[in-house]
């Protein structure tokens, strides 16, 4: 695949480098079953994830989000955090054997979206194995467009296209203006639309997650209230092993009120706080290491 944008050399040999490393990652949980493969990936990232430096953003996190948890605790959370990681990197050679090993419920949610002749756009976050959703709405011929954000290495977004539409993703869509046309395309034509929605944005709207302000990006607000299409919350949760269970929530109100911006704010504060409550219950399940609220990073040294 041919970078998007014109690289330095250093940057080029960095990106394949970094290229290699996933390819050979890839094959080599490609060649296992699927069961050891989550299992192996599991068991390195548990004991080599808490080493890393960006294990500290985790921390902070937790200390925003949950002050009330323990010491210990938050070390459970945060190991658990990235065995699911490392389980996620090994199952996804396997995605589209994931697909019959998802128990689903409220499907009657989806339907009701559905029936109704309009587009739906089911949100997540990073939770559980987020790449399962779109193969298993293709089992259920409710076939789903990944909207994701490009990885900074056009070559790894490559490798990860391709194990997306071998598992089955109807479509693949990449955040930035050109996607913005393609997702509102795919919804004039009534095709349902899957888009995570727990990432920090530099630009958005402050919006309470866990209490404290977060910049949340209104995307999907801004798209439901355009196309006039439902808007339904999805969790993806991770029951034992690589074995999971999907929950499809009634539909998110959708109103224009004509006040934009106080539609949108309604709606991502809907958002956020399904959210919320999905990671509260499983907060070992959580990607904890985004720079999610402005406190996320670590202060800067006062010059003396």
């Amino acid at each position: 695949m041919r970078p998007a944008r014109r690289l330095s050399a250093g940057k080029r040999i960095a990106y394949a480098f970094e290229t290699l490393g996933a390819y050979f990652i890839y094959g080599i949980f490609a060649i296992m079953p699927l069961d050891t493969a989550s299992d192996v990936a599991g068991w390195i990232m548990r004991r080599l994830g808490p080493r890393l430096g960006v294990t500290r953003t985790a921390y902070r996190n937790l200390a925003l989000a949950m002050p009330e948890k323990t010491e210990a605790e938050k070390k459970e959370i945060v190991t658990g955090m990235w065995e699911n990681l490392g389980r996620v990197i090994g199952e996804y050679p396997h995605l589209e054997k994931i697909s019959d090993r998802v128990d689903l419920a409220g499907m009657e949610n989806a339907r009701d979206v559905l029936a109704s002749g309009k587009p739906a756009i089911f949100f997540g976050g990073h939770l559980a194995n987020w790449e399962v959703p779109p193969m298993v709405a293709r089992r259920i011929d409710m076939p789903l467009h990944v909207v994701y954000r490009r990885p900074n290495n056009p070559y790894v977004d490559g490798l990860l296209r391709h194990a997306r539409r071998k598992g089955g993703s109807a479509g693949q869509i990449a955040k930035g203006i050109d996607g913005a046309r393609e997702i509102l395309s795919a919804l004039r034509k009534k095709q349902s639309l899957g888009i995570l929605v727990d990432q920090k944005m530099n630009e958005g709207m402050a919006i309470p997650f866990f209490g404290r302000d977060a910049m949340t990006g209104p995307g999907v607000a801004q798209f439901a209230v355009r196309a006039g299409c439902g808007l339904c919350p999805l969790r993806v949760e991770r029951l034992q092993g690589a074995r999971f269970r999907i929950l499809i929530e009634k539909s998110i109100p959708v109103e224009d009120t004509g006040d934009r911006e106080a539609d949108y704010r309604r709606i991502m504060s809907d958002v956020n706080r399904h959210l919320e409550m999905w990671i509260r219950e499983r907060p070992e399940q959580w990607l904890w290491i985004h720079n999610r609220w402005p406190e996320s990073k670590p202060a800067k040294p006062v010059s003396a």
